[in-house]
């Protein structure tokens, strides 16, 4: 898999995700390795940013915003275990990364973003490198996407204090979240399943995302 004139930044993007990603032995699955190898992430970073587009930590995206590091999502996706008819809810779309790869393992991805101007940057990003299957709106995700629900999984990519109730509500039996949940300097990344009146915790992970807002800073 060498570069290519139309993708000049193949060459680094495999090096990535075999370095941090595929050798690491915490991602296994081959479908989300080959969306990693497939989406460019410098289609989702500020111009400035673009030279960094495939080293391994967050970027910042305007807004206070960051897209995460790639082994992160890589993790994230595994974790929530996307399959070819789901329909997945993302939480904090930011330039539209993480929609990305979850539009090349699902069915249907629902995001949201609370910033417009971002959620705008996202759906021009997406549609530039063709993820149809996506729908981006802006608003406050606390309170889910109902008229989409229920969701085969929730992926969020923002830190609330508590779980929202609206995203468990609308997350159907059997499915599965990933979400961070804590302060700015105590926060865990939780992988829970819906199993009828019961959420079982499946893995967890010290993490640092930013803060939810909207709502869930009230």
């Amino acid at each position: 898999m060498g570069e290519s004139p139309s993708d000049p930044w193949r060459k680094e993007r495999d090096e990535l995700v075999d370095r941090e990603i595929a050798a690491g032995g915490s991602v296994t699955n081959p479908d989300v390795i080959r969306a990693m190898r497939e989406v460019p992430r410098h289609e989702f970073v500020p111009p400035d940013e673009v030279a960094h587009s495939y080293a391994d930590h967050p970027l910042a995206i305007g807004y206070g915003q960051t897209i995460s590091q790639p082994s992160l999502v890589a993790w994230m996706t595994q974790a929530i275990d996307p399959q070819p008819s789901d329909r997945i809810l993302e939480i904090g779309t930011g330039s539209g990364y993480q929609a990305a790869i979850l539009s090349r393992l699902a069915g249907e991805v629902y995001s949201i973003e609370i910033i417009p101007a971002l959620a705008a940057t996202a759906r021009a990003n997406l549609l530039r490198t063709g993820c149809n299957n996506v729908h981006v709106r802006d608003g406050d995700a606390w309170f889910g996407w109902p008229e989409a629900a229920p969701f085969d999984a929730v992926i969020v990519a923002c830190c609330p204090k508590a779980i929202p109730p609206a995203l468990l509500g609308q997350l159907r039996d059997g499915g599965r979240i990933a979400i961070p949940v804590g302060t700015l300097d105590n926060q865990s990344l939780l992988v829970l399943q819906k199993d009828g009146e019961d959420i079982r915790e499946l893995k967890t992970l010290p993490v640092r995302f930013v803060p939810m807002t909207g709502e869930a800073g009230k």
